[in-house]
């Protein structure tokens, strides 16, 4: 038997591959990547907050781990998943309110969201370093 026209002239379903990355579209998908990394990043927390409530032992092992240059990288990641969420949170309230859709306002704040949030992670670790004395 062989396909009738209109069978094999359907429309494919819209996918990823179909449409052209745009800006706004690519900081949505990060966002919601950003989100899932939040959830590997409150393990962390919560084996932090743990080790404190344990023992001095565990918690020097736990703050040796992290202390590590894989640590801080993993954490300055954390840092900077967190903070580029928050601004996507931010982004989409806004949106949400109405304000700021017109597309070529929505596209400039979604090209500044990546510079932006690794300059404020860069700044909070710079913070933290002064305020830590080290």
């Amino acid at each position: 038997m062989s396909k009738s026209a209109a069978t094999r002239a359907r429309p494919l379903s819209p996918h990823l591959f179909i449409y052209k990355p745009i800006p706004t579209m690519m900081m949505s998908i990060v966002h919601r990547i950003t989100g899932v990394a939040l959830y590997f990043g409150i393990v962390l927390f919560a084996v932090w907050l743990l080790a404190a409530a344990t023992s001095q032992e565990w918690f020097d092992t736990i703050s040796a781990v992290y202390g590590s240059w894989i640590g801080r990288l993993i954490l300055f990641g954390f840092t900077w998943a967190l903070l580029h969420h928050m601004l996507g949170g931010i982004r989409h309230f806004v949106m949400d309110a109405g304000l700021g859709l017109e597309k070529h306002f929505s596209t400039r704040v979604a090209v500044a969201m990546p510079f932006v949030s690794v300059a404020l992670t860069i700044i909070l670790w710079v913070i933290g370093y002064l305020a830590r004395g080290a």
